[in-house]
C-alpha cells in the first residue's frame, strides 16, 4: 500500500477551474493504478477518472468526460486531476487512491472538498 494526501480543493464559482493533487509515498508509485472518486453528501462514492502506470491510459466517467484531466509525474510521486468547467453538481469531497494493475483500490487518501457554486 501506498500513503496519499490530497491538496486543491476548495471554492470555485460555476464555469471555473480547480486543480487536485495527490502525493504518494513509497518508490514503487509508477507501479500503481491511480484514481479520483468523488462523494457528495447524501451519495455513494463514484469514480471520476484513473490512469494507469506505465503507459498512462486514461479512463474517466462519462459526467466528466471533455471537462477533467487525468495527469501524473512518476518522477514527482504525484497524480493530479484538473478540473475545468466546473458545475454545482461537481460539488463533492474528492479522494485520491491506488491499486496494482490486477488488483482492487486499496490505498486512499483523506479527500478534499470541492464546493461549486451557482
Amino acid at each position: 500500500q501506498v500513503q496519499l494526501v490530497e491538496s486543491g480543493g476548495g471554492l470555485v464559482q460555476a464555469g471555473g477551474s480547480l486543480r487536485l493533487s495527490c502525493s504518494a509515498s513509497g518508490r514503487t508509485f509508477s507501479s500503481y493504478v491511480m484514481g479520483w472518486f468523488r462523494q457528495a453528501p447524501g451519495k455513494e462514492r463514484e469514480f471520476v477518472a484513473s490512469i494507469s502506470g506505465s503507459s498512462g491510459y486514461r479512463n474517466y466517467a462519462n459526467s466528466v468526460k471533455g471537462r477533467f484531466t487525468i495527469s501524473r509525474d512518476n518522477a514527482k510521486n504525484t497524480v493530479y486531476l484538473q478540473m475545468n468547467s466546473l458545475k454545482p453538481e461537481d460539488t463533492a469531497v474528492y479522494y485520491c487512491a491506488a491499486r496494482l494493475p490486477s488488483g482492487s483500490y486499496n490505498s486512499w487518501g483523506q479527500g478534499t472538498q470541492v464546493t461549486v457554486s451557482s
